[in-house]
């Protein structure tokens, strides 16, 4: 598990290959199918832009065959948040899922937040399921559901749960 102050080309296309499996494995990421790895690839292009002007921290976690997991911590937000990040794209490809890593990433994400002055970080899920067990077993608070907020890359309606937690 590591922090990325740079984004390399080869980091870009193991990110690439997690967003594309996750995606093709249901998850509502903000992709729809199919997605191209074109688009995968420019999506993370522009997160390597932002990781290298401090608009968003960049965790990921590897195995053997390179990175298999990631979160991201977005603090480009409005002059009047400074307090605050949003966590995005919690993404475990499906060779990695079940062994902790989801946990461990929202582990260093909150650590990373700390050590970036933020008091305070929201984010979303698809309400039911996984990754919302997971955020409300770290002792994430649930703010509520907004119905039909999102699409999965099928096209189905899918509800949203939004969470915050409190860091300090």
């Amino acid at each position: 598990m590591r922090r990325l102050d740079t984004v390399d080309d080869a980091q870009v296309h193991q990110l690439t290959d997690v967003l594309i499996d996750c995606v093709e494995g249901g998850a509502s990421v903000s992709f729809m199918l199919p997605l191209s790895r074109e688009r995968a690839l420019a999506f993370w292009q522009r997160v390597a832009r932002d990781v290298t002007i401090g608009a968003r921290a960049l965790l990921v976690a590897e195995d053997a065959h390179g990175i298999c997991g990631t979160v991201q911590l977005v603090f480009d937000l409005p002059e009047n948040q400074p307090h605050r990040g949003d966590l995005a794209k919690m993404l475990v490809h499906h060779r990695a899922r079940r062994q902790g890593l989801g946990e461990a990433l929202m582990r260093a994400a909150e650590d990373a937040a700390r050590e970036s002055g933020k008091t305070l970080l929201v984010l979303d899920a698809v309400t039911g399921g996984d990754a919302e067990r997971l955020y409300e077993r770290l002792g994430w608070q649930r703010v509520g559901v907004i119905p039909d907020y999102a699409l999965m890359p099928d096209g189905a309606p899918c509800d949203t749960t939004v969470f915050y937690r409190d860091l300090r």
